[in-house]
Order: C-alpha cells, then structure tokens, then sequence
C-alpha cells in the first residue's frame, strides 16, 4: 500500500450538513489506521471494526454511508458479511479489499453485490477516490458541498466564486479567493507558510513568506473586519481557519427591587 500525502477536496457532506460517516473492516490493524487517518482528512467521520461481528454492532449503531471490507476477516469471509450489512443497511455502498492476484474474489464480490473493489497492495488516494465515487452516486452526499465549502458562519462557492459571511457578500481578489480556499478545505489545520506558497502562488515568490503575511492581512480585513475572528495565526507554525467563537453573552440586567409600600 502506497501512502502518497493525500490533496486538499472539496469536502463531501451528508444532507443534513454533518459529516459523511464510513466503516472500515479489517483485521490488520495498522493499514485500518492508516486508512482511518486518510478518511478522516476528507473531514468525514470514521468508525472501524476488525470482524465480523464487530462490523455488524457497529453498522447498527453508526449508519454508516460507505463500507471498506476485507474479503478475508477472521470470524467469516466478506461476502456473508456483506449479507449480513445489508439486511441492517440495504442501499450502503461496499467498497471490497481484495488480494492482488484473486480475480475469483473480484468476480464474487462484484455478483455478491459489492460496488466496487481496489486490490491489494493500494494507494490510499485510491479508496479516498473510489469512496468519494460511490458515495455521490449512492445519494448519499449533499450535491451542493460539490461547489461549496462552509465553515461557520462563511461560505465560498467554487463554482461562482461567491464569498459570504453571515449572509453579507464579500469581493475577493484572484489570489484572495485562492488563498480563502486553500484555508477552507483544511478548517481547523495549521498550515505552514511554505505549503501556503506551494498550493496558492506554486513558489513563483522564490519562496518569499511575507507575501503570505500581506495576503493572509488582506483577507482578514474583509473576512473578520468587524466580526469575532476566524483565520488565526499559530507563531512559528503558520495560520488556520475556524469558526469564529460564540459572543460572550450580556450579563443579565439586575432586577429592580420593588417599591417601598407606604405604611
């Protein structure tokens, strides 16, 4: 399996909004935490299961929108379990892991009714992409989180390029709308300033930082001027976007005290 570093994405969100849920099986644990780690850069939520009966306990509580599952899992085979997951889930999309040269194993999974199949050794970016395939076509992703990236109270449609915070419309500039998306598909990560130069200018600054100071100073007059602040600067790490906190609630006013009644 290859561990090439994943790209940022337009994140994929369920129709309510939250995050899209995935199951992984298998019993080999330290590619399900690789696997896991990669899943959960898309933003999505993971839960993981190294059998079969584990996988089946945990389908009936998480509802998960995509399965990763191993042909080959200690307490049954992949295919009786992929019966088992439907009966709980009928429409869940299964994403098979299978050895490198069993074409049998392909081939059954496929009639059994698995979506699709990735073979081992494989590339992370793989699944991440055959996931993000069967979960838009199963319906179960938001269709607007296609074109559009929210985080708090702001929103950037990549289609459009339209900007809003708090439903006020904001004018960016090319590189600003860049640089604001780059920040969006990564809330809450720290990015340094040299991944900031390679995503947005590609190093065309002879990897000159203070460009992204002045960039990162031009957005935060038209993002967070006058608003509780949303992109943020970790001192010596780089800078990050979050949703802006909560106002501090007004103290409430004292309550009179009642009046004097004349005797």
């Amino acid at each position: 399996m290859t561990t090439t570093t994943p790209q940022a994405r337009t994140e994929l969100l369920r129709a309510d909004g939250s995050p899209v849920r995935v199951l992984v099986v298998d019993d080999e644990a330290s590619l399900t935490e690789l696997m896991s780690m990669a899943l959960r850069y898309e933003g999505w939520q993971i839960r993981s299961a190294g059998d079969g009966a584990g996988a089946v306990r945990v389908a009936r509580a998480f509802r998960p929108d995509a399965v990763v599952l191993d042909m080959m899992l200690p307490d049954m085979d992949g295919l009786s379990l992929l019966g088992r997951l439907r009966r709980e889930l009928p429409d869940v999309p299964v994403l098979f892991l299978t050895a490198k040269d069993a074409v049998e194993d392909r081939i059954a999974g496929l009639t059994a009714g698995g979506d699709d199949y990735v073979t081992k050794p494989f590339s992370l970016e793989e699944v991440v992409a055959r996931l993000r395939g069967l979960i838009r076509r199963a319906g179960a992703a938001d269709k607007r989180s296609e074109s559009t990236l929210v985080v708090g109270d702001l929103t950037l449609d990549e289609d459009s390029h339209e900007v809003t915070r708090g439903g006020d419309s904001i004018h960016l500039t090319a590189t600003e709308f860049e640089l604001l998306r780059y920040l969006m598909r990564n809330p809450r990560r720290v990015l340094s300033k040299a991944q900031i130069l390679d995503r947005v200018w590609n190093y065309d600054f002879g990897g000159q930082a203070n460009v992204v100071e002045l960039y990162i100073s031009y957005l935060r007059r038209k993002i967070d001027a006058g608003r509780e602040p949303m992109i943020h600067t970790r001192r010596g790490a780089g800078y990050l976007i979050k949703p802006a906190a909560a106002p501090a609630a007004a103290p409430a006013a004292p309550t009179p005290a009642p009046a004097a009644t004349p005797s």
